[in-house]
């Protein structure tokens, strides 16, 4: 199965997976090393989206991408809530290579106001919650760069995107070199 890594020089994107860092909801790092690979038919159109942000003068931070079941099983234990984390048992479509979460960034590498930061598991964080306007007209763009370019979008997660018909794909065992603790 064709799995292809995205780096900051292969993609013109910035690479920030927090789950190699601290800085994440679980505080613990789960990841040893912070590789970004996505499926071939994910990468297509990912590399689609990255044109469309573009012509707007903008960029991607990406936060995560395809995630080792290991680690899929990891952050079920730290937070089992189907809203927010795929249970490991029915897979999640970052395991299966399908799924990316990130957000939009200015010419200067700051992120756009999304209303809520990545992985905030309230209802604020939800496509339709009450923002302000220009964290809902940011929310509204991500989403239509991101649907113009092939994605489905999480109704729960503004920063999250999966490629329809996701759970088509096989969970795959390799991790890439994603070691997990």
């Amino acid at each position: 199965m064709p799995v292809f890594q995205i780096t900051e020089q292969s993609h013109d994107v910035i690479v920030d997976l927090k789950y190699g860092t601290l800085d994440n909801f679980t505080h613990q790092q789960i990841y040893d090393q912070s590789l970004c690979f996505l499926h071939n038919d994910a990468k297509v159109c990912f590399e689609k989206a990255i044109a469309l942000a573009a012509q707007q003068g903008l960029r991607f931070k990406v936060f995560d991408a395809y995630r080792p079941q290991a680690a899929q099983e990891k952050l079920w234990e730290i937070c089992p809530n189907p809203m927010y984390v795929a249970p490991p048992t029915s897979g999640s479509n970052h395991t299966r290579g399908v799924a990316i979460d990130l957000t939009l960034i200015n010419s200067g590498g700051a992120e756009l106001d999304m209303g809520t930061p990545f992985d905030d598991f309230t209802e604020d964080s939800h496509h339709g919650a009450t923002l302000t306007k220009q964290a809902n007209a940011n929310r509204y763009l991500l989403l239509g760069i991101m649907m113009s370019a092939g994605w489905d979008f999480y109704q729960n997660e503004w920063w999250h995107y999966q490629l329809f018909n996701a759970k088509s794909y096989p969970l795959l065992a390799n991790s890439y070199g994603i070691m997990t603790k």
